[in-house]
């Protein structure tokens, strides 16, 4: 029996390919479907809207979530930047799927996320798609591992072509611009999580010595701009050309691990450098002690750690479908085409149902512990 379907469509009519795409990917499913999760990308937002509308109808009475986003994932493909739209589906018996949307309300000085629920003994995983530029996801998704009670959150930031006027969430029917959306899954129908990370360390590992906000000041007792030159000038010609494409900074996932090597960081982006300053300002708050690695982007490494992920994976366990989130920088511009992560989960588990998006952050959990990471792919498996 067919329990999972999924389907990508293109066309410059956004809503037919909406249609074509979410028929043939019930049609994959013997039975009735539980759950559907779309994914849109469009220039135009409110034909984004509408094609999204369109699913949640033709879905029907099942619990359906979605966002927009600049490139889409399914059918064994990946599509960026053109009109396009995929839907994955799944028949989950025993199941108790639970949808929510999660909204900040002002308390006191600072924001508080309402809207979820506590988790029950039996729920598995949640997957949770949010609007980036307004919705605090870094601090909900760091808060969450104790506030849910260790319950895994597997998702991706939204996204739209048109940036933040473009960013759309559907869920149940309704059309949300702001916020969070998400399902948690109880029941065994979820298996487990993977995350594979993009970036490998350079330089050795150091520890933060003074640091105001997303501003690295000192590293070991030096100023963070000198390290930095310091760390650049003694690079091999391969590892200068790729730091001078992009350069970023791990921070180290658990400062009592022995070695902080390549998938031990979460990986962000270094924003801007202030030679006068002496600072580096990084993609998110940092503070004394914690331990940081300079990163670089590197396809190789990246399609070697995928690989090796997989692998072990699928020893461990017997795949029948799965969600991917592929970070945006993941696709074309990084690997030789953008089908590069779905291609190898089809390969490694021998699955076809395999459907997500591009994502301006994956969310997934590392040993344990929610993060949003930068560069990554992670996947949430279903039995």
């Amino acid at each position: 029996m067919a329990r999972f379907g999924d389907a990508l469509m293109t066309g410059a009519d956004l809503v037919n390919a909406a249609e074509r795409a979410v028929l043939a990917a019930l049609e994959q499913v013997d039975g009735p479907v539980d759950l559907v999760c779309f994914f849109v990308c469009g220039t135009d937002p409110e034909e984004v809207t509408l094609a999204g509308k369109r699913v949640m109808e033709l879905a029907g009475d099942v619990v359906t979530i979605g966002c927009s986003c600049t490139g889409v994932i399914g059918g064994g493909r990946g599509v960026e930047g053109q009109g396009a739209v995929s839907v994955w589906c799944a028949a989950l018996p025993g199941a108790d799927l639970t949808p929510f949307r999660l909204d900040t309300v002002i308390e006191g000085d600072h924001l508080a996320v309402i809207g979820m629920r506590e988790p029950e003994p039996h729920d598995r995983a949640a997957i949770l798609l949010t609007n980036p530029y307004e919705f605090p996801t870094q601090a909900f998704v760091r808060e969450s591992t104790e506030a849910l009670g260790g319950l895994p959150i597997v998702g991706g930031m939204a996204d739209g072509m048109r940036g933040e006027e473009s960013v759309r969430l559907f869920c149940g029917g309704e059309v949300a611009e702001n916020g969070a959306i998400g399902v948690i899954i109880g029941g065994e129908s979820v298996l487990a999580t993977l995350v594979s990370q993009g970036c490998r360390p350079i330089g050795p590992p150091m520890t933060v010595t003074k640091a105001e906000g997303n501003l690295l000041l000192e590293l070991a007792g030096t100023n963070a701009y000198e390290k930095l030159e310091e760390l650049v000038e003694g690079l091999s010609d391969q590892d200068r050309e790729l730091a001078e494409r992009g350069l970023h900074v791990g921070i180290a996932m658990d400062e009592y691990a022995d070695d902080h090597e390549q998938g031990d960081f979460l990986i962000r982006t270094l924003v801007g450098a202030d030679p006068e300053l002496g600072a580096l300002t990084i993609g998110d708050m940092v503070e004394v002690g914690q331990t940081i690695r300079f990163q670089v982007r590197d396809a190789g490494t990246a399609d070697e750690d995928l690989a090796r992920r997989l692998s072990d994976f699928g020893a461990e366990h017997s795949v029948g479908a799965g969600l991917l989130f592929s970070c945006s920088g993941r696709g074309s511009s990084f690997f030789p085409r953008a089908d590069h992560d779905v291609l190898a989960v089809h390969r490694a588990l021998g699955i076809d149902a395999v459907a997500g998006f591009f994502a301006a952050g994956e969310i997934g959990p590392v040993s344990g512990v929610n993060h949003v990471h930068g560069f990554t792919a992670c996947l949430l498996a279903f039995a």
